[in-house]
């Protein structure tokens, strides 16, 4: 099995981080986004939360000359990670 890549999960973590950063950042501004910003800037956050996962064990190389086909199924949601349920 390939090792973690992790200088390209580490930059997909610090897209993520910096666009919560600049939602809460304008929030605190008192210069909240529309919902339709928001709705963007979440999705934009989460695509690099999804990536990070989905690519930690591709190479640099492929990395970078990523297809549109790798580029769509790197994005989506992990189906390995599932929400955490509340147990009744």
């Amino acid at each position: 099995m390939a090792k973690l890549n992790w200088e390209i999960i580490g930059y997909n973590l610090t897209e993520a981080r910096e666009q919560l950063e600049a939602v809460e950042k304008r929030i605190s501004d008192g210069d909240p986004p529309s919902e339709g910003e928001f709705q963007g800037q979440l999705e934009h956050a989460l695509h690099h939360l999804a990536y990070a996962w989905n690519i930690r064990r591709v190479s640099t190389k492929q990395y970078t000359n990523v297809s549109d086909k790798d580029f769509n199924e790197w994005s989506k949601f992990p189906p390995e990670l599932e929400p955490f349920p509340i147990e009744k």
